[in-house]
């Protein structure tokens, strides 16, 4: 069967191409897919090629975040059926190495991501209208479930997996620097894990507007107000959590100034060196953690989307047809007008 693909070759060159595929093996499945996001990373192999070490060496498919329709069942897959709807978990461990057996699969030492230039050959992802995958990677919808929502069903996950990193959220004033994508999605997972009050901050107003939408109280634009955190700073801080996504210097200063004594501040946002200010770390107690993808969250992330308790619909801003891929990605990196940025791969 022929099946239409986006496949990137190297920095800024994106083809759309016809590919052929055949028939799912045993364990395995044959999804029609439905939608994919245009997260971060791939935008980072569009624009650059790749990000640090991990560079686009040869053809590769982006998209980790896609949802789609099982088409064919290979043999022995027992729990899908076709026509089903189904979320796509990107990330398949080993369930061998230490980590592994650890309980910790997301640090596998041979782990293997969709739409991924870490390994070589390339894991090659799901920007395509078919794709065969390990059934166990499924994870079925119901029917009145849309396909573009269970795309985000991955993000999510890493918002969940950095909630579950600053503890229960009960009660507790909340800070998100940066309102992009994932930071939106915390806001999301800390309204839905029951906090008291929720700030966001970013630099852009649509952005903002969207995280008012996900369920901040207060949304403030530090370009037009630098002090609007000030308040906050009062008697030592008055955060309990902070998720710091946007990995700006300035951000993480906002973020040591208006957690509270014994706080937690949770690093979402990626960036190279960063200067620390750890005299105000070891004087407030401050706890710094770090947080990286997900692992039994992806599941949570399905149900909550499923169920309608997480309505994702807001932060998807576009959506673009397959062949308008290059439309896609050139809106996906304007973050004055674009949050999530979709194809549609049907």
């Amino acid at each position: 069967m022929k099946t239409r693909v986006c496949r990137l070759y190297a920095q800024n060159d994106i083809r759309i191409e016809t590919d052929v595929i055949g028939d799912p093996g045993p364990g395995e499945v044959l999804l029609r897919m439905g939608f994919g996001g245009i997260c971060g990373s791939d935008l980072h192999y569009y624009q650059d090629g790749g990000f640090g070490p991990i560079r686009v060496k040869e053809p590769i498919i982006l998209g980790h975040e896609v949802s789609g329709t099982v088409a064919a069942l290979g043999s022995g897959v027992s729990h899908l059926q076709v026509g089903m709807k189904v979320a796509f978990n990107p990330s398949r461990a080993c369930g061998r190495c230490r980590y592994c057996q650890e309980g910790m699969p997301r640090h596998c030492l041979e782990m293997r991501f969709s739409g991924s230039a870490m390994r070589t050959p390339h894991e090659q992802g799901g920007f395509r209208q078919h794709m065969i995958v390990q059934a166990e990677q499924c994870i079925p919808l119901r029917n009145a479930t849309s396909l573009a929502h269970a795309a985000c069903a991955e993000p999510l996950s890493v918002a969940l997996h950095a909630r579950s990193r600053a503890g229960d959220m009960t009660g507790k004033q909340v800070l998100v620097t940066g309102a992009g994508p994932i930071g939106s999605l915390c806001v999301a997972a800390a309204r839905e894990g029951g906090a008291k009050h929720i700030v966001a901050t970013d630099i852009q107003d649509a952005t903002l507007e969207v995280a008012r939408q996900m369920g901040a109280d207060e949304t403030l634009n530090m370009v037009r107000n630098g002090g609007a955190l000030e308040p906050w700073y009062a008697d030592k801080g008055q955060f309990d959590v902070v998720f710091e996504c946007s990995a700006a210097p300035s951000a993480m200063r906002d973020a040591m100034s208006a957690v509270r004594p014994c706080g937690t501040i949770v690093q979402v946002g990626v960036t190279g060196d960063q200067t620390i200010p750890l005299n105000v770390l070891v004087g407030k107690e401050i706890s710094l953690r770090g947080t990286h993808r997900f692992d039994q969250e992806f599941e949570l992330a399905v149900s909550l989307i499923d169920s309608g308790r997480i309505d994702v619909g807001p932060i998807i801003t576009g959506r673009y047809p397959l062949d308008k891929a290059l439309e896609a990605f050139e809106a996906a990196a304007d973050r004055s007008r674009s949050v999530k940025v979709q194809l549609a791969l049907e």
